[in-house]
């Protein structure tokens, strides 16, 4: 086909060949297939780019698989552009296949992961272990091993299992393939399909064997550590294996999010081993690192296998408070073992110490009826705390003197403020488990204004422990089970008997989080810091005292929640911060999208205007997309003695408008003009009519909004100042009796709508795109949404993306689409510089609406 047109342009440069009408039928034909796959893969890629840009803003969450799958779309269609580009131009321009190489070669190696194994060494030992370490031995343990072997605390005995373990489990089980496969299927924003995605990826990992090598590795490291222990024969230790993925323990703390499992045998080690390195793949790990920006290529699981430790008592501390100016150490204690200590199910007890002299400051002693310890048949065991032991404090004031030491020497040592768990055997010996930075969450000056108690709205709740602070207002929601957090609303409240972290997976959706009991040093405690999610633990009557379904605001600042929308504290709502912004897969797609979305060529005038200076995808397609129209066109130049090839339309539009008729679209042409009359395409006369409406004619010129009118003129001054989003001045309509491609170009707003109105109703539709505007984001989005509302008045399916729109309708009557034409034909017209007079959100309904009513004048 290409060498047919190549010859066909050929002849036509020779004034005195002939060419036959069907010739040039044919090949117009043929162009303008190519022609409309080039403004097809134009639509998408405009798409794309908005969408990139759109989640450049930070706040929806995406992952690394986003990044491919938008990348490969990218590439795709700018790959069908050049080509089809290249097929109506007849290969006049082939430096753009050399550029789209090397912006495609970029791209590739942006995306392609490069995952350096530091150690081939399955297990290591904590007394080799340091921070050093990290990326072999994950978060968790090379604290441990920097906690032992430089800090020099008491740390238990034990061993890491190295992520290089982790890689050779998938590698001899051929899970890689399979784990991806399951992964490229899942779609982020739905519950159910991550929770099967997460179910089926995790069989996989369950019941795959550990290797040979890697058993022996792991048990023999066990045996190893069994031989320091007295009496191992008769008594042989048990472990406690805990996560310690990539990144956890590090400035995001994973907390809870991940799998531990204590008081291990030995003939269940390798088991132990597939559970824990499964929980890589729990619904609410997999949302925690989608969440916090962490590509799936990055997580990788390291165990840590701990001596249990016999606790007596054990808790956690903070080196500082986590958001008050409260220069002293927190500590939290519980009986028995640590698990209860931060998850909710007790209330522990709380000592707060001087970090200047060392002073016990506060002792809060909570009833400890319940603790938790270690069967000696395996696995744990809950068990009532004898009378009198239920009130009595864990700590004395001795124990509690050392553990504020200890908490200050590891804040110095690591130079950030620590979060830290820590057990006292029945000996009395000391024992630190695993240490972290604290999450902290705001800076005290962000901390709202205590607001006093609100006479005229009841107090529902009173008192309560808060562990994030602000203000947070919506429908309560009470959370009893997982099945709950599923149907978790937008802007709800989270009512619970105790926290968890399982909450995580909706703290997005969160404005505040209400729990009968629980401690501000427990796991879901730090995950609301990390979300800046407002939170009021240990009311001990929230369940009972909130209806679910009312309207509440709760005011951690008063320790109080009213029942009703408060606004005066509503007014010191926090906005949510840009959770995705400095992330891993954040700065990964802003890489990306330096050679995506940025576009650099703007004047078509400009001798730059050249495939050369294209630097990323939206060069290239602003290249090819401004060029395409004459290369379309061009055979109708060159023929001059064929009537009706292209034409222009004289009608009182704003528009330079230019027809090509690829048969029965005009009729009774003469010359190089037509008229309205002259127009018989079913699809584009019903466009015209609404266009040529008489109201819109007789336009008064509107008022000019004074705000609008300076956003306009700010934004061509200082985003614009070299008219980057300018799209030119000519507008084309491509037509026959049934089809329409028309393509409005003005200033800086384009629009393209195509439409098929025959008798197959299967086949009749209308697809309708718009982007642009001279005025500010804010002002255009505005406008798109207005008109947005207008195309689902009229029955269409409509997408908006930033300023841009998308609209289709489909398997309607001819006569059907025919009018929604002649009122998208009014629209346009109405919608012309409204982007100015859209200085408030109330001006997307009115406007809208004064359409709808006829209203054209406003």
């Amino acid at each position: 086909m290409l060498k047919r047109l190549g010859s066909f342009l050929r002849n036509v440069r020779q004034p005195k060949t002939r060419v036959s009408p069907d010739s040039l039928n044919n090949v117009f034909h043929s162009k303008y297939e190519r022609f409309k796959e080039l403004l097809d893969s134009n639509s998408e890629l405009a798409t794309i780019i908005s969408e990139i840009e759109e989640k450049l803003q930070g706040y929806e969450v995406f992952g690394m698989a986003y990044i491919r799958s938008v990348a490969a779309r990218a590439i795709f269609h700018a790959l069908r552009m050049v080509g089809s580009f290249d097929a109506l131009s007849n290969g006049r321009y082939p430096a753009l296949h050399e550029v789209f190489d090397s912006i495609n070669s970029a791209i590739s190696q942006e995306l392609r992961t490069r995952q350096e194994n530091g150690t081939e060494e399955l297990v290591l030992p904590y007394s080799r272990v340091t921070m050093d370490m990290v990326d072999w031995v994950g978060g968790k343990n090379a604290n441990l091993g920097e906690m032992k072997n430089r800090v020099h605390l008491p740390v238990p005995d034990g061993f890491a299992i190295t992520t290089r373990a982790f890689g050779l489990f998938l590698a001899e089980n051929d899970l890689f393939d399979q784990i991806a496969m399951k992964k490229m299927a899942l779609n982020t924003s739905d519950a159910e399909s991550l929770n099967a995605a997460s179910e089926e990826i995790q069989k996989l990992i369950i019941t795959a064997p550990v290797p040979g090598p890697l058993a022996d590795a792991i048990l023999g490291a066990y045996d190893e550590l069994a031989r320091a222990v007295p009496d191992a024969d008769a008594h042989p230790p048990r472990i406690a294996m805990r996560s310690s993925a990539l990144g956890e323990d590090s400035e995001l703390s994973f907390a809870g999010q991940y799998l531990s499992v204590l008081n291990i045998a030995r003939e269940q080690v390798l088991k132990t081993y597939t559970y824990v390195i499964a929980s890589l793949f729990t619904p609410r790990a997999i949302s925690y690192r989608l969440m916090k920006g962490i590509p799936d290529d990055h997580a990788a699981m390291s165990v840590a296998c701990i001596r249990m430790v016999d606790s007596v008592t054990s808790g956690v501390m903070y080196s500082r408070h986590p958001f008050e100016n409260d220069d002293s150490v927190t500590i939290s204690a519980v009986w028995g073992l640590g698990p209860y200590a931060v998850d909710g199910a007790v209330t522990p007890d709380k000592y707060r110490v001087s970090r200047h002299d060392g002073r016990i400051l506060e002792k809060d002693i909570s009833t400890k009826p319940i603790k938790l310890v270690s069967n000696p048949d395996g696995g744990l065991l809950q068990k009532t705390v004898e009378g009198g032991e239920q009130q009595f404090a864990c700590l004395s004031d001795e124990q509690i003197k050392i553990l504020a030491g200890y908490s200050l020497q590891l804040e110095k040592h690591y130079g950030f403020p620590q979060d830290t768990e820590w057990a006292i055997d029945r000996d009395g010996n000391f024992f630190m488990l695993q240490t972290r930075r604290l999450a902290t969450g705001i800076q005290v000056s962000e901390q709202p204004v205590e607001v006093t108690e609100r006479s005229d709205y009841p107090v529902l709740v009173e008192g309560g422990a808060v562990a994030f602070p602000g203000v947070g207002c919506g429908r309560a929601f009470h959370v009893r089970s997982d099945e709950d957090l599923l149907d978790f609303p937008e802007q709800g409240v989270l009512i619970a008997p105790q926290p968890s972290s399982r909450f995580m997976v909706v703290m997005s959706k969160a404005s505040a989080i209400v729990t009968d009991y629980g401690s501000i040093t427990g796991h879901m405690a730090s995950l609301t810091r990390e979300f800046s999610v407002p939170a009021l633990l240990d009311t001990r009557t929230a369940t009972s005292a909130i209806e679910p379904g009312i309207e509440i605001t709760v005011d951690t600042a008063s320790k109080r929640i009213y029942r009703g929308i408060v606004p005066e504290l509503v007014a010191l709502q926090r906005s949510r911060e840009q959770h995705m912004q400095g992330t891993p897969v954040y700065e990964t797609l802003k890489r990306i999208a330096s050679f995506i979305t940025p576009l650099r060529l703007f004047d078509p005038g400009s001798p730059d205007f050249t495939p050369q200076n294209c630097r990323s995808l939206h060069d290239l397609m602003r290249f090819i997309h401004e060029l395409s129209y004459s290369e379309m066109f061009r055979i109708s130049d060159l023929v001059s003695d064929h009537e009706g090839v292209a034409v222009k339309l004289a009608a009182p539009i704003p528009l330079d408008l230019y027809v090509i008729d690829l048969g029965g679209g005009l009729s009774g042409v003469t010359g190089h003009s037509a008229k309205y009359e002259d127009v018989v395409s079913v699809p584009f006369r019903a466009l015209l009519d609404g266009m040529l409406c008489d109201e819109l004619l007789t336009l008064r010129p509107r008022p000019i909004e004074l705000r609008g009118f300076l956003s306009v003129v700010g934004e061509q001054m200082f985003q614009n100042h070299l008219n980057s989003d300018r799209f030119g001045n000519r507008s084309y309509a491509i037509i026959s009796d049934k089809y329409l491609n028309f393509s409005s170009r003005v200033g800086y707003h384009y629009g393209v709508l195509d439409s098929y109105c025959g008798k197959t109703l299967s086949k009749n539709y209308i697809s309708f795109s718009f982007k642009g505007g001279a005025a500010d984001e804010t002002r255009r989005n505005r406008r798109a949404r207005a008109i947005a509302l207008i195309l689902e008045a009229l029955g269409m399916s409509v997408e908006v993306i930033g300023d841009t729109v998308r609209a289709r309708v489909q398997k309607l009557e001819a006569s059907l689409l025919a009018q929604k034409l002649d009122i998208i034909g009014r629209m346009l017209q109405f919608t012309r510089q409204l982007d100015m007079l859209m200085k408030n959100e109330e001006s997307v309904r009115v406007i809208a609406q004064a359409f709808l009513n006829g209203d054209y004048q406003l």
